[in-house]
């Protein structure tokens, strides 16, 4: 399996073999897609602490990942590539990448609470009585705050990443990618088929399969909970 990824990577995605990662190639931007991965969950917990320490006076650390297993977040994980592909290899100004990260920003986070709600019953974020929400799903400043944070990210974290990504041994950096490539997958797979099965056994469904039946068994509503705490159902 790991040989017939290999494979599949070096068809579609390497530009080059004299380098890795050159240019705008899959493999460059499956490790932005780590990276901001787990910045996610560490830029989501930091502003959490804070909020709990500001309104409680406490300090309280609570996991905000997107997966079962591992620091990962995968809304922000491919809200980075998004940004990254359709603006920094374009010649764009300040105010464009601004205005454009701030639409993309949003509409990633409109649509994701949307299919969150549709196929999983949940909800990870209501913005229900915020300032100039949009279906509670988002809002115009948290949408510039997208906009804000895709102005860094391309005209001044990407290329420094990009370099670094570059300048990184080729066949070491193959394997740990095709290596997380095939745990991410299996990770997001399971996760989210978990809490679609939760989705059904709050409904009362029983499970139709042997899968079901070992979700209902590992991946129990407090199990759940405890991985995802700030997920609610509607």
């Amino acid at each position: 399996m790991i040989k017939k990824v290999k494979e599949y990577f070096n068809k579609k995605f390497e530009n080059t073999k004299k380098g890795f990662a050159k240019g705008m190639c899959g493999y460059k931007l499956f490790l932005i897609f780590v990276i901001f991965s787990v910045f996610g969950v560490y830029y989501e917990q930091i502003l959490n602490l804070v909020e709990y320490y500001l309104d409680e006076g406490i300090i309280f650390w609570e996991i905000r990942r997107g997966v079962l297993y591992g620091p990962f977040n995968p809304l922000y994980g491919f809200g980075a590539i998004i940004f990254v592909y359709f603006l920094a290899e374009r010649n764009y100004s300040n105010t464009k990448v601004f205005l454009l990260g701030s639409i993309i920003g949003g509409l990633i986070e409109y649509i994701i609470c949307y299919l969150q709600e549709i196929f999983i019953g949940t909800t990870s974020w209501n913005y229900q009585g915020y300032f100039l929400n949009i279906g509670g799903r988002t809002t115009i400043p948290f949408m510039m705050v997208w906009g804000a944070l895709s102005l860094l990210l391309v005209k001044k974290i990407y290329p420094k990443i990009s370099n670094f990504i570059e300048s990184m041994p080729y066949n070491f950096m193959k394997n740990i990618t095709v290596f997380l490539a095939i745990f991410l997958s299996l990770d997001m797979f399971v996760s989210w088929t978990a809490l679609f099965r939760q989705n059904y056994r709050k409904r009362g469904i029983p499970p139709k399969t042997v899968i079901g039946e070992l979700y209902d068994k590992y991946y129990t509503d407090t199990y759940l909970q405890e991985h995802f705490p700030n997920m609610r159902f509607d």
